[in-house]
């Protein structure tokens, strides 16, 4: 039997319905995502932009980005409520990194960034807090084995280890792990919680893997519904001892568990609050939605035109009442599941709260 929904989280779910709808309304700009590269160090089993060495789409310049950002966007926002995320690919692969970073913070935007750690010593490290880096999240997938399944990389799980350490240790910047949940991990994923608290870690943001990308073809890294449901109790759990804050990402809406593993109810806030700029200019939600969703492009459109007067889909859900959502009675709080979730003819491809098997 699935968790029930009591009635003070029904109550919540509506409020929280409520102010959504006035959040899509306003649409104010708060998360700017830059797909600077799409090259990697990396080749990851669950990787999906499909990310290699050299990247057939070449990085974006920095100019181009800077254009958009001081003409089109920086008029209409308070640049100190902006985050950046650079994003990849592997950001680090950027030699101009921290020239971007510095010009982001001189203009006052806090900006970024998420890493497998290969690439992440200490002299860059401090390299990149000389450029104002505001936040950082460090990728680290298990156990040496269960990292390396997931990274394919013998040396990875060292560097993410000891990236994950010296970030944490920084309190100069807001920092996390966070990690790929497998069924290889599942066994061993309370034990890998207390190495993350052992280490130092203070924040912790788990994800399970939707079927796109490498990932689709890889029944090995999909849990089970029944261990899906083992995830959220852990985390319910987790966050009920206190030892280290962790959530599950905002991959869906979840029943009720909502406002157990994360620290408020489901919402996708792509085109809402979450715009991003892909490595070849499309204007879009968020990195991992389908090329489908794209709103425009910056080497043809106005960015901030196109984030007040497109972004139709992001913004009036309705057109995902369909298949197993036309009849659901949660629609009304789920809206049809984040984004990313839908195919490029907007199918739904997972429904977690379905996934739950008690």
């Amino acid at each position: 039997m699935k968790k029930k929904i009591g009635l003070r989280k029904r109550i919540g779910l509506e409020l929280f319905s409520r102010l959504h709808a006035e959040s899509v309304a306003r649409h104010e700009l708060r998360t700017l995502f830059w797909e600077c590269t799409l090259r990697c160090n990396l080749a990851c089993r669950h990787c999906g932009s499909d990310c290699r060495t050299e990247a057939l789409c070449p990085d974006m310049p920095a100019e181009d980005f800077f254009r958009v950002l001081d003409g089109q966007i920086t008029p209409h926002v308070d640049p100190h409520r902006v985050l950046v995320i650079l994003s990849g690919g592997e950001v680090l692969v950027r030699r101009d990194l921290e020239q971007i970073g510095l010009a982001l913070y001189r203009r006052g935007y806090p900006w970024g960034m998420v890493t497998n750690g290969l690439a992440l010593d200490e002299r860059r490290f401090e390299s990149l807090l000389r450029a104002g880096l505001h936040s950082i999240t460090v990728s680290l997938d298990g156990f040496r084995e269960e990292h390396t399944f997931v990274r394919r990389n013998e040396r990875s799980f060292d560097a993410a280890l000891a990236a994950a350490e010296m970030v944490a240790r920084e309190e100069s910047v807001a920092s996390d792990v966070v990690t790929c949940v497998t069924p290889q991990l599942m066994p061993r994923i309370e034990e890998f919680r207390d190495m993350l608290i052992e280490r130092g870690i203070r924040s912790w943001r788990l994800f399970t893997i939707f079927p796109v990308g490498r990932a689709a073809a890889d029944p090995a890294m999909q849990l089970s519904d029944e261990d899906f449901t083992r995830l959220m109790e852990f985390i319910a759990r987790t966050r009920r001892e206190g030892r280290i804050a962790a959530s599950y990402s905002c991959e869906g809406f979840l029943g009720g568990y909502e406002a157990e593993v994360r620290d408020r109810f489901y919402t996708c806030q792509a085109g809402v609050s979450i715009a991003s700029i892909r490595v070849d200019g499309s204007i879009s939600g968020c990195t991992s939605i389908r090329s489908n969703f794209h709103q425009g492009n910056i080497y043809r459109d106005d960015f901030w035109e196109v984030w007040n007067n497109r972004f139709e889909p992001f913004r009036n859900r309705e057109w995902a009442r369909t298949g197993e959502c036309a009849d659901c009675k949660l629609f009304r709080y789920c809206l049809g599941n984040g984004m990313h979730l839908h195919d490029d003819r907007g199918e739904l491809l997972v429904c977690h709260y379905r996934r739950l098997r008690r």
